[in-house]
């Protein structure tokens, strides 16, 4: 048995009685239906991040790897390629 408050549970079997389901067939498509709306939002707010991501990047200053030592990533490839 579920855990819910009473009122709850009096709408969702309300619900199954009005749709002819069960209980956990609505409590299943509820669920769903709010999972799906969440990660809808979710997606939407990332899309909405990219601008504000792409412009951070630019701002950053760019490092090069011989500055810390480091061979530069195009020989490596060259010396890879070469093998």
């Amino acid at each position: 048995m579920l855990d819910l408050p009473d009122d709850l549970y009096t709408g969702l079997e309300q619900l199954a009685k009005a749709k002819n389901t069960s209980i956990n067939d609505q409590i299943i498509t509820i669920l769903k239906k709010g999972l799906a709306t969440e990660l809808q939002q979710t997606e939407e707010q990332r899309r909405q991040n990219v601008p504000k991501l792409l412009e951070e990047l630019r701002k950053r200053h760019r490092v090069n790897p011989s500055d810390f030592g480091l061979p530069d990533s195009t020989e490596l490839i060259r010396e890879d390629r070469n093998r």
